[in-house]
């Protein structure tokens, strides 16, 4: 028997719902049942930044609608490299976005693209089949191996980030700066007693320190610490003042 999309069983067995429209419900619901899992599942209990939240649900659902709304227009391939390359351009200009919540926008980014254009049909022998076993609504949800690789796909970009955001157990090198006014110990030669001084006062496991400024007028230098632990204490709100 020949084989039909997904689109055409549709317009014939359930005529009040487009193929098109049909289509859509499927693509974004995927898409956001991905985006809410890696936002509100796996970003945001172990970074608490609201305001993250918001941009990377918005940017993908913009970025799903902008390819899913074009994707008509047979330029697939080249308008998703297009489109990813115009927002790798892009970057916040009030303050500096921390490398991992760039990592997370990206893949936001892409998860649109991926779900909006990845090509899913479905053949009519599966879909009667199973529709005479469970009914037409649910053999819509019956799709061929495209949309089992579309799975896995989300799947892996999941998989991979709790992976390397979580189960690493790298130690992260994580900095103070700290206005020292022990400036007799900045010598070379006694830098072993600056260090236990630093250590017994911060109660940080600190290995190394780099000297950024001394003054001797007021006998104080500002030095920076370095110290190893399982987590990233730097601010994840971004730092710098920006361009000007």
């Amino acid at each position: 028997m020949e084989t039909e999309t997904l689109s055409e069983v549709v317009n014939t067995s359930l005529p009040f719902v487009s193929g098109n429209l049909l289509d859509f419900i499927i693509r974004y619901g995927l898409n956001l049942l991905v985006i809410i899992t890696l936002v509100r599942y796996i970003y945001y209990p172990r970074h608490k930044n609201k305001d993250f939240v918001f941009t990377f649900f918005l940017f993908n659902t913009v970025n799903f609608l902008i390819c899913f709304l074009l994707s008509s227009l047979k330029l697939k391939i080249g308008f998703a490299f297009g489109l990813f390359a115009i927002f790798s351009i892009l970057r916040y200009r009030t303050v500096a976005v921390p490398i991992r919540e760039m990592g997370y926008f990206f893949i936001c980014v892409t998860v649109g693209i991926i779900n909006a254009l990845a090509d899913i049909n479905t053949s009519l022998n599966e879909l009667v089949d199973f529709s005479r076993t469970k009914g037409l609504l649910s053999a819509l949800y019956l799709m061929d191996h495209s949309i089992v690789v579309l799975l896995f796909a989300d799947a892996i970009i999941l998989g991979m980030i709790v992976f390397l955001d979580r189960q690493l157990g790298l130690e992260h090198e994580n900095w103070k700066d700290i206005v020292y006014e022990r400036i007799d110990l900045i010598k070379p030669e006694v830098r072993e007693q600056m260090l236990a001084d630093i250590k017994s006062r911060t109660g940080l496991p600190v290995h190394r320190v780099e000297i950024i400024k001394i003054d001797f007028l007021r006998d104080i230098a500002r030095l920076r610490a370095f110290y190893y632990s399982m987590e990233n204490e730097m601010s994840s709100y971004g730092t710098g003042d920006g361009d000007d």
